[in-house]
This record gives C-alpha cells, structure tokens and sequence, in this order.
C-alpha cells in the first residue's frame, strides 16, 4: 500500500486575498482556480519544489479561518530563503538555531502559521 500526503486544506476568510498571499509573498505556483459547483471554489496551490500542495477555497471545509498551525516548509539554506521571502514581503521571522535545526515563523493574512525548517544537503 502506498500513501501519500498530497493536498492540505488551509482554511481562509478571502480567497482572492489569500491565493494573492500564496502566489506573490511565498512564490506558490497556482495549479488550478476553479468552481466545480456554485458555492464550491477550489484554489489549488503547490510550494516550488514540493509534491504536496495546499487547496483554499470556499464549500470545502468547516475548519475556522486562521485555525490552521504547523505546516513545515523545508529549505536547504535558511538565508538564501529568508532573503527571498522578505524580497517578496512575506512577513518570515528572524530564524533560530534548534540545536543544529535552523526555524523561522510566518502567518498568513487570517493567522495560518508556518514554519520553516532548514534542512541543510547531505554531504555526499
């Protein structure tokens, strides 16, 4: 059997605000914006470089908006993705060393959190 984690909801008050979030502060490719039926809007969205993907939209989910806290985004080198981030306004933390782990934290506009792990390469 095999199972893989490939979508994650994350619960928004506005869609358009928060898909404007995604795509320009954290540089989210947007997969598919579409309404399968009235009053369902689905908002696909996948970070660079991932194979799981968030989906807000509307019609979805009873989760309350800003509920969500914990979704890790790896990154290789902590100060090249700050810098990055930062360029593109996204409000990111000042990063902490946990004992070899670097981490710093953002919100979405509803209060979303995330972290953001640093995961340096393997030396081969």
């Amino acid at each position: 059997m095999k199972l893989r984690l490939e979508v994650v909801q994350v619960p928004v008050s506005d869609v358009d605000r928060a898909k404007a979030f995604y795509t320009d502060k954290l540089g989210f490719v947007l997969d598919h914006d579409v309404e399968h039926i009235p009053g369902m809007r689905v908002v696909q969205l996948t970070p660079p470089g991932s194979s799981c993907s968030i989906v807000i939209g509307t019609g979805m989910t009873s989760m309350v908006p800003g509920s969500l806290e914990g979704l890790q985004l790896v990154v290789p080198d902590m100060p090249e993705a700050r810098t990055e981030l930062l360029g593109r306004g996204a409000p990111i933390s000042e990063a902490q060393d946990m004992g070899g782990f670097a981490f710093a934290y953002l919100s979405d506009p509803d209060g979303n959190r995330w972290v953001i792990q640093e995961i340096p390469p393997k030396a081969p």
